[in-house]
């Protein structure tokens, strides 16, 4: 007979969202059970958004010193070109990847979480079976968090495997390839694809739309496309792959198909939420367009079943599965919450780095709003200068509503101005006008004196400009 365990909160998938419930569930004094098939973490910390940063990281610097030994800057040369192991680099993630792994292995056993590791079945809405090293599991939850997450999606020309790589593969490469064809110019692809380019990797991107990164306007996007075309990144733009084989990856664009030499080819066209294997037919869910529907309490239809994060549409990012999964964990300890952010906030650890939060002007006039716009440019900014970062094309840029000056939206291009995302969140939740930013006093030198300076623009008075 297989063990059974009777629960108050069970959490299926151990990611950002997923561990989050399952320890503020715990820190509530919930009985909580997490089932992750996988190692704690999920796809951002094990293979995605942590080990990326790490390899872009090392991309960057190899990137710099490589400079440097081509020619002195800022007074420093290096009298040879440094020696670069992509084993040890990937070694290197892999040790902040089983670090982070540890301590959230270490929050959920402070929080009298416990942890079953296997692939839960749901037999009905609530109680599943658990298959995996500790035998047959039978739980049964008066309150279920789906948290299953996301996978890559595969091209029907290009299936994963061999030289066909997803993300994941990417990441753990033992060899670097001479040469890499990425397909889709979203974040995903572009982060990547301009660390192995950094890495001395030829680098080639195919994108179906008629720019990069197309959910972002042309003026964030433009330093970036900059960025490519000077270190030798070709671009094929509104061109399709059809296939690999030969090392070759064939294409068609407007002007005909043509033949791109690859040694490895990186699919990055978009992730799709994980929703098969795990019985949710079982459970009365029925996904509409590919997510699982929910209210603004992360609710299905189902009574005492939630679902959270990548299942439930987009944005898919790790921050809004945390904030979701501790909402959740909330609500079923009798607490009252609703996920209504005014703003979330997305990055792209591109070159330079791109954040937008809340609306663009674009998006302002799509929905009528008479918006006026203020920009800094990092070209005037002393902080930026002195980190190289000044002849990058990066600025911010504020949008607020015409009449009342409140900001509906802040973006940024440039160096480390992920950094800033804070700030840019803080000021749209906490509904500051123009005003509100161009009174506070900004520490100098620093990045940050850009968003002061963007909303004394839009007020018609910059200082800087």
């Amino acid at each position: 007979m297989p063990e059974e365990i009777k629960t108050h909160v069970l959490v299926v998938g151990g990611g950002p969202g997923g561990y989050v419930a399952a320890i503020r569930a715990g820190q509530l004094g919930l009985d909580t059970v997490l089932v992750e098939a996988d190692r704690l973490g999920g796809t951002c910390l094990i293979r995605g958004c942590i080990p990326s940063k790490a390899l872009i990281h090392a991309a960057t610097r190899l990137h710099d010193m490589r400079r440097h030994a081509e020619a002195a800057a800022m007074g420093i040369s290096l009298p040879a070109p440094p020696v670069f192991d992509i084993r040890g680099a990937v070694a290197w993630k892999d040790g902040i990847v089983d670090k982070l792994n540890a301590g959230v292995a270490s929050l959920l056993k402070r929080a009298k979480v416990r942890v079953v590791q296997g692939w839960a079945t749901f037999r009905d809405g609530k109680s599943c079976d658990v298959a995996g090293p500790e035998g047959e599991i039978r739980i049964r939850a008066e309150n279920v968090i789906l948290a299953t997450g996301s996978e890559p999606v595969a091209l029907p020309d290009l299936p994963f495997g061999g030289d066909i790589l997803s993300s994941a593969e990417a990441l753990s490469l033992a060899e670097l390839p001479a040469s890499l064809a990425v397909v889709g110019a979203g974040y995903i692809g572009l982060e990547l694809g301009i660390a192995f380019a950094r890495m001395g990797v030829k680098v080639t991107v195919i994108e179906a739309e008629e720019r990069i990164l197309p959910l972002y306007d042309a003026r964030l996007t433009d330093p970036v496309q900059k960025w490519l075309e000077r270190h030798g990144v070709a671009l094929h733009l509104g061109a399709r792959a059809r296939g690999f084989g030969d090392g070759k990856l064939r294409i068609e664009t407007a002007a005909g198909a043509t033949a791109i030499p690859a040694d490895k080819v990186l699919v990055t066209v978009g992730r799709r939420p994980r929703l098969a294997g795990w019985g949710f037919e079982n459970m009365g869910i029925d996904p509409e367009r590919g997510f699982i529907p929910v209210d603004g309490q992360c609710r299905t239809a189902m009574r005492g079943i939630y679902a959270i994060g990548d299942l439930v549409g987009e944005p898919m990012l790790a921050h809004k599965a945390s904030a979701q999964g501790e909402m959740v964990a909330e609500i079923i300890a009798g607490k009252r919450r609703a996920f209504d952010p005014a703003a979330i906030p997305a990055i792209c650890f591109t070159e330079p780095e791109i954040v937008s939060v809340g609306l663009s002007p674009d998006d302002a006039a799509a929905q009528g709003m008479d918006v006026i716009t203020g920009i800094f440019p990092f070209a005037a900014n002393g902080r930026a200068l002195t980190m190289e970062a000044g002849d990058d094309g990066g600025f911010v840029r504020v949008v607020a509503r015409r009449d009342n000056h409140r900001i509906l939206g802040i973006q940024a291009v440039g160096a480390n101005v992920s950094e800033l995302s804070g700030a840019f969140v803080s000021a749209i939740e906490m509904a500051a006008v123009l005003a509100d930013v161009a009174g506070m006093i900004h520490a100098h030198p620093t990045l940050g004196e850009a968003f002061h300076e963007a909303a004394l623009h839009a007020l018609g008075h910059a200082i800087h400009r």
